[in-house]
């Protein structure tokens, strides 16, 4: 587990408006602890269920890995698993670029990635 920089995340919280309608809370308001505070709080509960909805999104690549043909797919699931985002551009586990595509794209049909760019060239995949 990893220390994640909840403070600077959870200012910026819409939540935190409701205290300070006009602007973000600064050091220098009068309730600076109480907003810290709420902001550690927001920002812990907004990371907590990401990395539920990361973990759900793991298990299910790991339930469609066996449904992958290609020899190398397990190298490629688990630099999905690993990594953040995943090019179709970059030589992972020794597949040209248009077969990793084509694996990463039946991922997505699967539902177990997802594209991350939006973009019809030069695409990101990831949980």
């Amino acid at each position: 587990m990893r220390p994640l920089p909840l403070l600077a995340a959870g200012l910026s919280d819409p939540a935190l408006r409701g205290r300070f309608p006009e602007r973000r809370p600064r050091p220098a308001d009068p309730n600076w602890a109480t907003a810290c505070h709420l902001a550690c709080a927001h920002a812990a509960a907004r990371a907590y269920d990401l990395a539920l909805e990361l973990d759900r999104r793991a298990h299910v690549l790991l339930a469609v890995a066996p449904r992958l043909r290609a020899k190398q797919a397990p190298g490629i699931v688990a630099a999905l698993l690993a990594d953040d985002a995943v090019t179709a551009s970059s030589r992972l586990a020794g597949m040209t670029d248009r077969s990793l595509r084509r694996l990463l794209e039946r991922l997505v049909a699967l539902g177990a990635a997802r594209e991350l760019t939006g973009r019809a060239t030069s695409r990101l995949y990831g949980l």
